[in-house]
Order: C-alpha cells, then structure tokens, then sequence
C-alpha cells in the first residue's frame, strides 16, 4: 500500500512542477533578467552536477584534475565534444600511469 502512496505523491509533485507554469504565467515573458535567468539555468543544472562527479570518477584527485584541466583548456578553445572528452580520458589515463 506504501508504494501506491509514494506513486501518488511522486507523480503528483511532478506533475504540479509541469503545469503551474502553464497556468500562473498566460503571457509572454517580457523580463529581460527572468529570460535571461531561465536561458541559463540548464547550463547551471548540468555543471552543478557534472563537476563535482568528475573529482570523484578516479581513485585519485590529482589524475581527476589533470582531466579537468585538459577538458577546461580544450573546450575553451573550441573544439568538439568528442576531442574534449577523448583528450581528458586520455590525460587521467597518462596521469594514472605516472603516478
């Protein structure tokens, strides 16, 4: 019975973050800061949790920043998804055979 419960109140809070909104907010955002403000918020979400769990993916923090660092230089400078993360790889990889 507790799981039907925990369903309930689970699709519930879910559903309640999807459709208020829809329904508080009927015109168009005109708040150049709110736009702004939301533009940005996926980025914020995705780094918040990726960075941490890049200095946890190693058993060392030291080959985890050495990763970080290439990553960093990498994307910088613009190059491709692909590039970044083959280099980092590839940078925890060298830094955990020389230690």
């Amino acid at each position: 019975m507790n799981f039907y419960i925990y369903l309930l109140v689970t699709a519930g809070t879910t559903y309640l973050v999807r459709m208020l909104p829809l329904v508080l907010m009927k015109g168009r955002i005109r708040s150049r800061f709110l736009l702004s403000f939301l533009h940005y918020i996926p980025y914020a979400v995705l780094s918040v949790m990726t960075v941490p769990a890049i200095f946890f993916a190693t058993g060392d923090l030291r080959t985890a920043a050495a990763g970080f660092i290439v990553a960093l230089v990498l994307a910088w400078r613009g190059k491709s998804l692909l590039t970044v993360a083959a280099a980092a790889c590839a940078a925890v990889l060298a830094a955990e055979l020389l230690l």
